[in-house]
């Protein structure tokens, strides 16, 4: 972490330059720490720092005060070099209490600060998470940096001038430590306090307050003798191409992916969802753009909401529907219903632990045999998954793109670390934005044998499969729908077993003749015998073991998949040409399990479901292992 130590100081200070730093911020749920991230991580981007984080929050909505299951945190790595993951290992912990401690300490390295507000270290609070004395008192934290600051003690001190309560003034502790490591790591201070000002505009009192304890940390760290270095860590100029940036998390990049593509289409965009953790975010943002001709629906449960996205489809509009794996279960009929009705339906999945109610704030990777085979019959449906956070803003695209040309419902699999975790994304250009612009048909399609002219709603482009889509209320156009099987071409209804089958082939054909981009290796070797896939967030820890073992001297290739349905036409072939694959999976294997049935090739699997990501140093053991066993 550490580099040098910069000739002079920040006044009569030491200054270190670092290359990068992971803060975690712990505390209660109601201590506001992902405010405090979140505001640590803007401001980190503010100044050209490449970042990743990682909220980590419990599933209660307020768990018990003081409690391990009701410990909160967010995760913040920032560097000034090109990085993917929020990091394995905290450089600095800010424990709010005795269980924030004891619920973090055991991730960090030897020589790690702790900054801890003793105000909360009562024998009451430790005897609760089952300290038998005070960690702070003991020996147990000797291989740390510990800096013992009151933070309710200064926090209620420097808000004495305001008619608060010692509650209330205690519940700005948080603005307080964000000052203070504001401070350590120069991070700039006007952004937060427009911000503070802003969200509490209603109540400017509290505002005010809020700023105040801000700059009171702020103003600790400047004149307290217990913090005698801070530390700066340089714009990450050369990981970035030029152009527009901004901090942005998966769930509002998959937001805004969904507002562009509804202008780019020229169809207005409608959203059919229920609230479920950790998909809402995409609900909430979406409401707030009206203006773009978004329309959402926040319906009565995960069936109506789905089922009003088919039918805005059916009316002629980009139809949307956004959940989590329970959700995804209770629309599985509807689903089917889209796969037979042939018409474009984006189902947002973004994954949590499960079965069933599971962990709904943890991340996982579960879902995919879900949306793979989770319906009754052939009901084959495309599957697009993104790489990152900024990603999703691309992958809706592409998954919106595949709806509109091949009339099919599509899957889009994010997850909860993609969902809330943030990085920069460059803004793109609208010249590289795709044309999704789609035509409706208005007029006969079919010539009968005596000439006259019919509409056939099942009659099919050559190239995609596609049948043509056809606005309810175009004269001329009337049709049947429902889920009853279909007669090819007049789209009646039909029991023909010859008819089924066709009909089932033809569906499969049109998933399978979706037009996906090869996988790209990455070998700069081009010796390696070791090759590691990968699939969604995956892709920030993957490469960033792949980049240790590298530097290590070992020769591993690199790819990741982004549609998982159909694959990739190279892929295959990519697999046979290396001794020994390794697929590092967020779940059991199911991704290996689809690979070794299809190519028949030993795909071996990494697999984890703690509701964490992968971290960078446990996947590059697993690589350096696999490279001996092939030497």
């Amino acid at each position: 972490m550490t580099t040098e130590v910069n000739q002079g100081s920040r006044d009569h200070k030491d200054v270190k330059r670092l290359d990068r730093v992971i803060i975690r911020f712990a505390g209660d749920s109601g201590d506001g720490m992902q405010l405090t991230g979140d505001r640590f991580t803007s401001e980190t981007a503010s100044l050209g720092n490449d970042l990743s984080t990682l909220p980590n929050f419990p599933a209660e909505i307020r768990a018990p005060a003081g409690t391990l299951p009701g410990v909160s945190s967010f995760q913040v790595h920032f560097a000034d070099h090109d990085i993917l993951t929020p990091g394995d290992a905290p450089n600095v912990l800010v424990a709010m209490n005795p269980a924030a401690l004891k619920a973090n300490v055991g991730d960090l390295p030897r020589g790690a600060e702790i900054i801890v507000n003793t105000d909360e270290f009562s024998s009451r609070a430790l005897a609760k998470v089952g300290y038998a004395e005070n960690p702070l008192e003991n020996d147990s934290l000797d291989g740390y940096r510990v800096h013992r600051v009151p933070l309710t003690t200064l926090t209620v001190e420097a808000l004495k001038a305001y008619e608060l309560t010692r509650k209330e003034a205690g519940r700005s502790k948080n603005m307080f430590a964000l000052g203070l490591l504001s401070w350590m790591y120069h991070r700039p201070t006007e952004n937060t306090e427009a911000f503070l000002r802003a969200k509490f505009a209603k109540r400017p009192e509290i505002a005010e307050a809020n700023i105040t304890a801000f700059r009171a940390g702020w103003n600790f760290g400047e004149t307290t003798e217990d913090f005698a270095v801070s530390y700066e860590v340089a714009p990450a100029v050369s990981a970035f191409p030029a152009g527009t940036y901004r901090n942005i998390s998966g769930n509002l990049a998959l937001a805004y992916g969904l507002v562009a593509a509804g202008q780019l289409s020229e169809l207005p965009l409608f959203l059919g969802s229920y609230p479920i953790t950790p998909a809402s975010d995409v609900l909430h943002e979406l409401s707030k753009h009206k203006n773009f001709g978004v329309r959402t629906f926040q319906a009565e449960d995960e069936i109506a909401g789905i089922g009003a996205a088919l039918g805005a489809a059916f009316g002629g509009a980009l139809g949307v529907t956004t959940t989590s794996g329970p959700g995804v279960a209770l629309k599985s009929e509807t689903i089917g219903l889209a796969v037979s009705l042939e018409l474009p339906l984006l189902i947002i999945d973004i994954q949590r632990g499960g079965p069933s109610t599971g962990l709904p704030t943890k991340t996982e990777q579960a879902d995919l045999l879900q949306a793979m085979y989770g319906r009754n019959g052939e009901a084959p449906v495309p599957i697009v998954a993104p790489a990152t956070p900024g990603e999703c803003f691309t992958a809706t695209l592409e998954a919106v793109r595949i709806a509109l040309t091949y009339r099919t419902p599509v899957f889009l699999l994010s997850d909860g670390y993609l969902a809330n975790g943030s990085e920069p994304w460059r803004v793109p250009e609208q010249s590289e934005l795709p044309d999704l612009r789609t035509r409706f048909t208005t007029a006969p399609n079919h010539t009968l044998a005596d000439g006259s002219e019919v509409f056939w709603p099942y009659k099919r482009d050559e190239e995609t499969l596609a049948r043509p889509w056809a606005v309810p209320g175009t004269p001329g156009l009337e049709h049947r729908i429902g889920g009853i099987e279909k007669q090819d071409g007049t789209g009646n209804i039909s029991y023909d077993p010859a008819n089924h089958e066709h009909m089932v082939r033809v569906r499969q054909a049109k998933v399978d003749g979706v037009t996906v981009p090869d996988v790209e290796v990455d070998d700069p070797s081009g010796e390696a015998r070791v090759l590691v896939l990968g699939w969604g967030s995956t892709y920030g820890p993957i490469t960033a073991a792949v980049r240790r073992v590298r530097r290590d001297g070992g020769k591993v290739a690199q790819t990741h998949v982004r549609s998982l349905n159909p694959l990739p036409a190279n892929l295959g072939e990519v697999l046979r040409s290396y001794d020994r694959v390794l697929l590092p999976e967020m779940n059991l294997g199911q991704l290996a399990t689809m690979l070794r049935a299809r190519y028949l090739v030993d795909v071996r699997s990494l697999t984890q479901v703690t509701g964490l990501p992968f971290k960078a140093e446990q996947l590059a053991s697993a690589f350096k292992e696999a490279l001996d066993d092939v030497h």
